[in-house]
């Protein structure tokens, strides 16, 4: 789609962007998306540990899933790394284990 735009009407985008939003707003506009993108990231990677995690524990003795289960650990959410300002605990729903 964007390979049939010519030079000319790339650059009128761009102007037409800068007129609407502003050049003061478009860094801070790149700039929230770019920590969005890092918050996703991080996340896609947690939900995929955490399946491997569950994968593992299902191949695991019935005996250690509980004791796995009670040892959890609160995960906190960070916009950016090392970022601790704005770092808050994830409420996780408790899970039983099933028979």
């Amino acid at each position: 789609m964007l390979s049939n735009l010519r030079p000319t009407e790339i650059i009128l985008i761009l102007v037409v962007v800068v007129l609407l939003f502003g050049a003061k707003k478009l860094p801070d506009m790149a700039r929230s998306l770019g920590k969005s993108a890092r918050i996703l990231k991080s996340e896609a990677k947690a939900m995929k540990k955490e399946g491997e995690a569950e994968k593992a524990a299902a191949g695991a003795a019935p005996e250690a899933a509980p004791d796995a289960a009670q040892q959890t650990v609160p995960r906190t959410i960070q916009a950016a790394p090392g970022d601790v300002s704005s770092a808050r605990p994830v409420a996780e729903p408790n899970r039983t284990p099933q028979s």
